[in-house]
């Protein structure tokens, strides 16, 4: 506890040092008292008399201040790694609150698996009357949807898959202050508490990291698809592959009438349980190790199991044929859109 306290005046100083500084050039006011306040004294002795500071004295002072600094970081991180085991850019284990720790995901699987065994049920007696989904239908189902099974996907099945997805999800910051990152995991409570995450968040950012713009939009895919020709001959699309294209598909119909995240993931659902992939692209973002190191807490259900129980559960739904819209939330503006 010594230590840590230690280590936040120092870093208050330093702080304080680096606004003194700053202020050194154009204040007066710091000037005339010939010191700061900032945990110690500094007192320049070779600074000319008068109400500015001569720019070589400031610049050398600054680079004084930043020599000192890069020194002091540099033992402080070295001595965090060496005793705490944690480095800049890593969340320590006990940086999560302690009653956050013991969070219980047993009900969130409980949910999943009644959602999946409601939509497998559904599907098997569509599937038997001959009565699933078919597109004649679809066009005479309004915007709220009178489907069942159409309504057990998007708001049981999604739902219970997007709360497993959100537990222990967060956004990583940005970046932290230069004279926190190294010892975050001394002083936890200088750090923001991480805002919480959109599972379809997740999926956007898988997108961006695997260019999955510059792949949907590629020459060849491009024209393949103005001919309606597969663009690697007769193989099949990797789940990969199909991943980025759908998601690219959600986004360029659904970005444009600010549809929530919600809509969004329940499209990518539908269009998932349609291609027989849903399991296929969830193990993608489960086995993407630098989205779930980022982005999920180390109680989290993701962290903690890989999604495996979860990705079983949704394999019963594997073998079933579905032909569920995609685009039921903007379909209506869409239609607007076209009238005018």
């Amino acid at each position: 506890e010594q230590l840590v306290e230690q280590l936040k005046t120092q870093i208050r100083d330093l702080e304080m040092f680096i606004s003194f500084i700053q202020d050194e050039v154009g204040s007066s006011s710091m000037a005339e008292d010939g010191h700061c306040d900032c945990g110690g004294s500094y007192k320049p002795s070779t600074r000319p008399s008068g109400n500015r500071v001569n720019p070589e004295d400031a610049k050398r002072m600054r680079e004084t201040g930043l020599q000192l600094m890069r020194r002091v970081l540099a033992v402080l991180q070295i001595f965090a790694v060496s005793q705490f085991g944690c480095a800049t850019g890593q969340i320590p284990h006990n940086f999560w609150q302690k009653d956050q720790g013991s969070k219980d995901f047993s009900p969130l699987i409980k949910k999943l698996e009644l959602s999946v065994e409601r939509v497998r049920q559904l599907a098997l007696k569509y599937q038997q009357a001959e009565h699933v989904s078919c597109s004649s239908e679809l066009q005479d189902i309004p915007l709220g949807g009178r489907d069942e099974l159409t309504l057990a996907v998007r708001r049981e099945l999604t739902v219970a898959l997007r709360d497993l997805l959100a537990h222990g999800l967060y956004a990583s910051s940005p970046g932290m202050s230069l004279v926190l990152a190294p010892i975050a995991c001394l002083i936890p409570a200088f750090s923001p508490s991480p805002r919480t995450m959109h599972p379809w968040e997740l999926f956007v950012k898988y997108y961006n990291t695997k260019n999955g713009q510059a792949f949907v939009e590629s020459p060849a895919r491009k024209l393949s698809q103005s001919f309606a020709l597969p663009v690697t001959g007769a193989v099949a699309a990797t789940p990969k592959q199909s991943l980025l294209a759908a998601i690219h598909t959600v986004l360029t119909e659904h970005s444009p009438f600010k549809r929530s995240a919600d809509s969004e993931l329940k499209a990518l659902v539908c269009m998932a349980l349609n291609e027989q992939r849903l399991v296929s692209w969830l193990n993608l973002i489960c086995k993407s190790g630098a989205l779930v190191q980022s982005h999920y807490q180390p109680w989290s259900y993701m962290a903690n199991t890989g999604f495996e129980s979860a990705l079983t559960l949704l394999s019963r739904l594997s073998n079933l044929k579905f032909n569920l819209p995609v685009d039921l939330a903007v379909r209506q503006l869409k239609n607007i859109k076209d009238a005018f």
